[in-house]
């Protein structure tokens, strides 16, 4: 099938060779503030979630359902954080703050995956607090190796199949000529703004998406964390009682930051996806979260203090 020379410049106009991301580019000031503090927030997400990862890799007293959970949490911020930083941390630096069209689909595909699959595993590791204070008697039987493996699984394959279809959807669109996407990196509701024709069907699905997989999910840690409440209250020991809520605690602060600040951006219409809000927003849940998951669990947590100080000195040995 042959295409006129006007085919093929609509074609060219549709699907443009690369995007302008436009950040905060009018505001040079703010632009190199958030440089430091992405770079900082970047810098100790990478060594805060990679400690995670090693020292429960080597210590086996952290070879427990709790702990495999959280190793998978720290390889999701790990893959989420680093699948946007570079490109904008560059862009901060360069003039022309442009990204090609593979590049930019392939930053959708697997933030938007990496992210999916959190909201699912955070509801997961909720169902493992919730086996480990109401059925203790039957915890290793509920969570045991197979089923924890399974669950992960499941998170990982949700994630990337649900991001399949609302890239697919979303490149699918045509763009005559528009490039700019107002925001810092390539995101759904960002894009779904630079279309020419009516979105209402993309914004429908990632909608009924967004609920699937955040007010679902949360859902269910909230009725989760109301049974661990209520059995906890039962329990006659201050120590026993102190120790669950501390365990459970930590959990609930990631919950509140990463569910807060994501639902904002991707349950509403993006037509009334606010500009700068919304940008900043996007930031929190990107690098901030992730950069204070590996700090809320390990802060209070001695079991890990003493995973660490082992690894260390273990090393420190040979």
């Amino acid at each position: 099938m042959k295409y006129s020379d006007a085919s093929w410049e609509q074609l060219n106009q549709s699907y443009p060779g690369e995007f302008i991301l436009l950040g905060v580019a009018d505001r040079p000031r703010l632009e190199m503030f958030l440089f430091v503090i992405i770079l900082l927030c970047y810098t100790m997400t990478l060594i805060g979630n990679t400690t995670i990862i090693v020292v429960f890799q080597l210590d086996p007293n952290l070879h427990t359902p709790m702990y495999f959970f959280l190793s998978n949490l720290s390889f999701l911020d790990l893959g989420f954080t680093t699948s946007l930083g570079p490109q904008m941390l560059v862009n901060f630096w360069r003039e022309r703050k442009t990204i090609t069209y593979v590049a930019c689909v392939v930053q959708l595909y697997i933030s938007l995956a990496l992210g999916s699959a959190e909201c699912i595993l955070l509801a997961v590791m909720a169902y493992d607090r919730y086996a480990a204070v109401c059925q203790p008697l039957h915890y290793t039987t509920i969570m045991s190796h197979s089923i924890c493996l399974k669950m992960a699984a499941v998170s990982w394959a949700s994630g990337f199949c649900t991001s399949l279809l609302q890239t697919v959807m979303t490149i699918k669109l045509p763009f005559c000529g528009n490039n700019k996407v107002d925001h810092f990196f390539c995101e759904v509701p960002a894009m779904l703004k630079l279309a020419c024709v009516d979105t209402s069907t993309n914004e429908a699905v990632l909608f009924v998406s967004s609920v699937i997989f955040l007010l679902v999910p949360l859902s269910f840690i909230i009725v989760s964390y109301v049974n661990i409440a209520a059995a906890v209250l039962r329990i006659r020991s201050a120590v026993g009682r102190r120790k669950a809520f501390s365990t459970c605690t930590s959990h609930l602060i990631v919950v509140s930051l990463f569910y807060g600040t994501i639902i904002f951006s991707y349950l509403q219409p993006p037509s009334n996806y606010s500009r700068d809000i919304g940008k900043m927003i996007s930031l929190f849940y990107t690098f901030v979260t992730t950069m204070l998951n590996p700090l809320i669990y390990t802060l209070r947590n001695k079991e890990v203090h003493r995973a660490l100080k082992r690894t260390i000195n273990r090393n420190a040995t040979i």
